[in-house]
């Protein structure tokens, strides 16, 4: 027990920081994404759907390490892409905290994505009828009628999106690296103890990550704990 209280006096708290200001830039670049990307699903033909929904959906099966390399690939300073950002705008990506968000967003998301999609999914089609009747564009009846509608499983998607983005490692090692105070996530920092072989920091990263995640969970079982009615789909 004193080794737990001296290794929690003695900790570098810029992990939880870095994982914190990761998950949430992560979280609101990927909640207007997958917004726009479950909309533009919805609106297209089966054929167009499918082929959307497979591209929107494929880094939630990929290994992390996979998708993290494709990333350092289009993002390195030795290809064209990475020369160009760097060169052209100033941006490294690679090692580097914009490498962190980018990892983050890219793996979480496909989480935000599907639970989007299966939310608007569920809007009544009677309350876009009705819009429609009104007079109202496509534009304010999707902004006014079914985000509203639609938001107990955005709720509970951008929830989700935040968790995954907070403790991803495996995209984030690949391509922004271990860099301490940089781009050293709680994730990577429990990864880098257990090699040292500091069980008791590793326990006490661990215990934080299970502690925020079980509030996350909270969050979400009372969201969706809500009352939902059975719709029609439009």
């Amino acid at each position: 027990m004193e080794q737990i209280i001296q290794t929690v006096q003695n900790l570098d708290w810029s992990p939880l920081y870095i994982s914190l200001k990761t998950g949430i830039a992560a979280t609101i670049v990927s909640f207007f994404l997958s917004i726009a990307a479950a909309r533009c699903a919805l609106k297209a033909s089966p054929f167009a759907k499918a082929v959307l929904d497979g591209i929107f959906t494929l880094p939630l099966v990929l290994p992390p390490t996979v998708a993290g390399f494709l990333l350092l690939l289009l993002f390195s300073r030795r290809r064209p892409f990475g020369i160009f950002l760097y060169e052209s705008m100033g941006l490294k990506v690679v090692q580097s905290w914009l490498g962190c968000v980018l990892a983050a967003v890219v793996i979480a998301f496909p989480i935000m994505y599907r639970n989007a999609r299966a939310a608007f999914e569920q809007v009544d089609a009677d309350l876009v009828y009705a819009g429609r009747t009104l007079g109202m564009s496509e534009t304010a009846i999707f902004f006014k009628v079914v985000i509203p509608s639609a938001s107990p499983g955005i709720v509970s998607g951008t929830i989700l999106a935040f968790a995954r983005a907070l403790v991803e490692y495996g995209a984030t090692s690949m391509l922004a690296g271990n860099i301490p105070g940089k781009t050293g996530t709680i994730s990577q920092k429990i990864a880098m103890v257990m090699q040292d072989g500091d069980f008791a920091a590793a326990g006490v990263w661990a215990a934080i990550i299970g502690l925020i995640a079980f509030v996350l969970i909270a969050l979400i079982n009372i969201v969706s704990g809500k009352k939902m009615k059975q719709v029609k789909r439009w």
